[in-house]
């Protein structure tokens, strides 16, 4: 793998570390220099993420830490891990989110609180705790194309990932002063942990191919770390509070009507409650 070393001398945390846009993000830093700190709750995913990046990049430096990405204590204690590696913490990458797909109302309270703690609350942390430990440098979220683009089903994803883009803003331009800039990516179907059903299936598959200008079923993680890598690095010196969307062209479109699978998934009877603006019983 080429590397420029443009991020020689630098070190980035990322949490979530050991998903895969995570690991894909923290092997192309690594490529180009940076020391890395993945933090995750699972220890043996964060070690398969660690020998997958050294396979690739065999003098990176890659340290683990296990902890819980809502949690203080525990992000702050895998940002002096991070700072610890050489003395500097020049690079964020929150990318812990997600949310149920299911409709509106068959939500819970508890269910949308839980997502937006989840996805927002998990980058606000690291946001918070890390910005004071930088001297500089940049942070980069995580979003989603569904955060800009209503998509039936998702909505308390939306609304969590809208909400992410509002926090990217107001950071970008409360820590812009002191030389740290904060933007986001807005990645659409990518192949991941939580989206890889959606690739055996082709019915459903096809549905993104009719909405994607470049035509091309999903992206790759890599192509999401890409942004990341860019993002994250002295190429992108002059941008802040931006989100990218890294979508095909997905944007430019609308998302596909999945009404027949939340059909499969919770029933013909429950589906003509919600249809009708009722609960299902």
């Amino acid at each position: 793998m080429q590397s420029n070393q443009a991020l020689s001398g630098k070190t980035a945390f990322i949490t979530g570390g050991s998903g895969s846009i995570g690991s894909a993000s923290a092997k192309l830093l690594a490529t180009d220099g940076a020391a890395v700190l993945l933090m995750g709750r699972t220890i043996g995913t964060l070690e398969k993420a660690q020998k997958d990046i050294l396979e690739s990049v065999p003098d990176a430096q890659v340290q683990l830490h296990v902890g819980d990405a809502g949690s203080v204590e525990d992000v702050q204690a895998g940002l002096d891990k991070a700072h610890a590696m050489r003395g500097r913490l020049d690079i964020i990458v929150p990318t812990v989110g997600g949310g149920p797909f299911r409709p509106l109302l068959m939500l819970d309270v508890e269910t949308v609180r839980s997502t937006l703690d989840f996805t927002i609350t998990t980058a606000f942390i690291a946001i918070r705790y890390g910005a004071p430990m930088m001297d500089g440098g940049s942070i980069v979220c995580i979003s989603s194309n569904v955060g800009k683009m209503p998509f039936a089903y998702l909505s308390a994803y939306h609304a969590a990932k809208s909400g992410l883009e509002g926090l990217v803003r107001a950071a970008a331009e409360e820590l812009g002063c002191a030389g740290i800039r904060v933007n986001a990516v807005r990645p659409g179907l990518t192949r991941t942990e939580a989206s890889n059903f959606m690739y055996t299936e082709e019915t459903y598959l096809n549905r993104y191919l009719e909405q994607t200008p470049l035509g091309k079923c999903g992206g790759e993680p890599e192509d999401v770390a890409k942004a990341v890598r860019y993002l994250a690095g002295p190429e992108s010196s002059w941008v802040t509070g931006q989100s990218f969307a890294v979508d095909g062209g997905h944007e430019l479109r609308r998302n596909p009507d999945m009404t027949d699978l939340v059909t499969q998934m919770f029933g013909r009877e429950a589906m003509d409650a919600v249809r009708r603006g009722k609960s299902p019983s």
